[in-house]
């Protein structure tokens, strides 16, 4: 079955035909490392693990490259405020993502390399780039020329005007384009830097991805993944750098970008104290149910994440997963899966541009369907293992499952007590609190129903 990918360029979904035969490079810009992972950090990360089992089970050989940030100003003033090293900060954060991402089912990338380990492959890319004529030195910089490189816009598809109505209205003095971006730069005495032919200094960012790529992967790569918000000037920075080291037209063969995180309707920012962090998210519902509610929405649109809604729902369907699994427990003993056991409708909706949502109801249907079943065959239960593997849920023990989310679920004491609360709200006909009561109760995964006169409830 052939891959298809959206892309931005040719504004339609493209079939994904790898440079080697069976063999396919993926790299996708990871975290920089300052402070705790949020929601819309975990996004890409599980967007690109998904695509990554994707390609797994189409092509022999898939390197899956996600790099890690760890120089930058925002964990240099992190590190001046806890009056700490550089690398204390990185290497707590690393550990945050690591762990996080690890509850939410993502795989280990293949590599994952650290900028400040690739210093020499960046200073001799820059090298280079000023060799040829697209990069020059000024006043303690190194910046990429950018009206050297006729191609520049083609990744975000923006030509110079737009490109001009965004752009700052004051420009550095050590810049001969408005456009030109720092490629090395000058470092303070009580800044992190390096040595290097022009000076002590650190890298710009756009370098350090193109200097990693083709260490561990080699220029032009297959596919290059991040979010969406990196696609200016981030990935067209790269493109260009990339291409003009390489003196040829391509830098990556497909360009994919998941579409950012909006909270209750709102862009997630400091400024509005709306940030989501993964870790206190995993307080309230486990990893898988993150997870799930993550790839409701297809990739490439704008997610909306609603407190609480997202997933308690998700969260809903995988407790009918799990009992599933507990019907078909017995049967499980000793069978194998892959790709060719997926049902032929799920194969298609990842296949097309992975239509996650898709694939995910038709999943829902499969699993109602079996639970009907009075005899569940082994082609079945393959079918349903193969897909909950290659979207990574439903991959812990059942009573692992039942007995995390017995922990999760509120205490009997107070579900009586929110009942008490909401007859005495009948007899007050005040119906509006006793229906928010009933929906409180509901979000917490307790059912209720009133049958002759009486209150009963269960968990859901």
């Amino acid at each position: 079955m052939t891959l298809y990918l959206y892309q931005r360029a040719q504004k339609q979904k493209i079939a994904f035909i790898p440079q080697k035969p069976n063999e396919v490079s993926l790299y996708v810009c990871g975290p920089t490392v300052y402070s705790t992972p949020h929601i819309g950090n975990a996004r890409p990360a599980v967007v690109f693990d998904c695509l990554s089992r994707l390609l797994r089970q189409l092509f022999t050989k898939v390197t899956y490259v996600r790099n890690i940030t760890d120089v930058d100003d925002k964990i240099n003033a992190k590190a001046a405020q806890e009056g700490v090293e550089i690398d204390v900060i990185t290497k707590r954060y690393t550990q945050c993502y690591h762990d996080d991402l690890a509850a939410l089912g993502c795989l280990a990338p293949d590599v994952e390399p650290r900028a400040t380990e690739h210093m020499a492959e960046m200073q001799a890319m820059i090298t280079t780039l000023i060799e040829k004529g697209h990069a020059y030195e000024s006043k303690a910089h190194v910046l990429f020329a950018v009206p050297s490189f006729a191609g520049y816009g083609a990744v975000s598809g923006r030509d110079e005007k737009a490109r001009q109505a965004g752009a700052r209205i004051a420009v550095e003095d050590y810049k001969r384009h408005e456009e030109d971006f720092v490629l090395w730069k000058p470092s303070e005495a009580h800044e992190p830097g390096w040595p290097s032919p022009w000076g002590r200094g650190r890298p710009g960012w756009h370098i350090e991805c193109s200097a990693m790529i083709n260490k561990h992967l080699g220029l032009p790569i297959d596919i290059h993944g991040g979010g969406g918000d990196l696609l200016f000037p981030h990935h067209e920075n790269e493109h260009a750098q990339g291409c003009c080291y390489q003196g040829t037209e391509s830098y990556a063969h497909y360009w994919v970008h998941n579409g950012m995180v909006k909270v209750d309707d709102e862009k997630m920012s400091k400024s509005l104290g709306n940030i989501l962090l993964v870790r206190d998210l995993l307080q309230d519902h486990p990893g898988e149910a993150i997870r799930l509610a993550l790839l409701q929405t297809h990739y490439r649109q704008p997610l909306l994440w609603q407190q609480q809604e997202n997933a308690q729902l998700a969260k809903q369907q995988l407790d009918k997963a799990y009992r599933l699994m507990q019907k078909i427990e017995v049967q499980m003993d000793g069978l194998t899966w892959g790709w060719e056991d997926m049902p032929a409708d799920i194969q298609a909706a990842l296949c097309d541009d992975l239509n996650t949502p898709l694939a995910i109801h038709h999943w829902s249907a499969m699993c109602k369907r079996m639970m009907q079943q009075a005899q569940v065959t082994d082609a079945d239960i393959k079918a349903l293992l193969a897909v909950q593997s290659m979207l990574g849920i439903v991959q812990m023990a059942q009573q692992q499952w039942f007995q995390g989310a017995e922990d999760r679920q509120m205490a009997p004491e107070a579900i009586e007590k929110a009942l008490a609360d909401r007859d005495q709200a009948r007899k007050d006909r005040d119906y509006q609190r006793a229906d928010d009561i009933r929906n409180a109760l509901a979000e917490q995964g307790v059912s209720i129903e009133d049958t002759g006169g009486k209150t009963t409830w269960r968990y859901s």
